[in-house]
């Protein structure tokens, strides 16, 4: 494949592991995330494609107009968008929640998904020809959600009225969007599962994790759907974490 795609918070975790999955099979690959130098090191590791680190932003408008504006520049369209920059917060009970961490999270979460996917949408509209595929992440707390969670369960489920909502808007300018639910990627963010967080019956526990790679894999597939065809909400889950009758 030689698509063009935008990988966004592609400096770790789980956007480092869908770009190099897609430049494993042969894509054009924009990075972006805050961190140059962390961007540098996926562009590093690049098992074949076209690698291209651009810091940026995504709770900016400017800095997300920028970005856009260098692809449109450098490739002149857009195939795939993977909407993945976010943020986690530690369990805080909804009591203790404060304005200043409630706003954080929505700014990245939803405020920088929005953003993305508005860019994405327009470019992939008026591109010749015309349409694209927008992956966003969404999340299990799209779904359930956990003790403490909040500002970081809100956002997700509002992810997910996003994704439905261009999904159906793109159907005229043959833009598919999708939505990818991971549960439990081993990476630095789920770190402290390995310690023990809590459950919904007051206990702390010890959580499975899987390979972040098996979530590359994921998008991989998601992005490689024929333009007539689309993954609407794929679940991605290490098999023995509390999800299924999580509460």
């Amino acid at each position: 494949m030689n698509r063009i795609v935008l990988v966004t918070g592609a400096g770790s975790g789980v956007g480092r592991a869908a770009a190099q999955a897609l430049l494993g099979d042969g894509d054009t690959v924009y990075l972006a995330g805050r961190r140059l130098a962390a961007l540098e090191e996926t562009a590093a590791e690049a098992p074949g494609g076209e690698a291209i680190p651009v810091a940026a932003d995504v709770t900016d408008p400017a800095s997300v107009e920028a970005l856009f504006a260098q692809i449109a520049t450098r490739s002149g369209r857009l195939d795939v968008l993977f909407n993945n920059a976010g943020l986690a917060t530690p369990s805080v009970n909804f009591g203790e929640v404060t304005w200043d961490q409630w706003r954080e999270m929505m700014s990245v979460n939803l405020d920088g998904m929005f953003l993305c996917a508005s860019a994405a949408f327009r470019m992939m509209r008026d591109q010749t020809p015309q349409g694209g595929r927008i992956i966003n992440n969404g999340s299990i707390s799209a779904h359930a959600p956990r003790p403490g969670s909040a500002p970081y369960t809100a956002s997700k489920h509002a992810v997910t009225g996003l994704t439905k909502s261009i999904a159906l808007d793109g159907r005229q300018f043959n833009i598919a969007c999708g939505q990818i639910d991971i549960g439990n990627a081993a990476t630095a963010m789920t770190m402290r599962m390995t310690a023990g967080v809590p459950q919904a019956d007051g206990r702390m526990a010890v959580e499975p994790r899987m390979d972040v790679t098996d979530i590359g894999r994921s998008v991989l597939f998601m992005a490689g759907m024929p333009p007539d065809a689309n993954v609407q909400f794929m679940t991605v889950m290490a098999t023995h974490m509390p999800f299924i009758g999580r509460g």
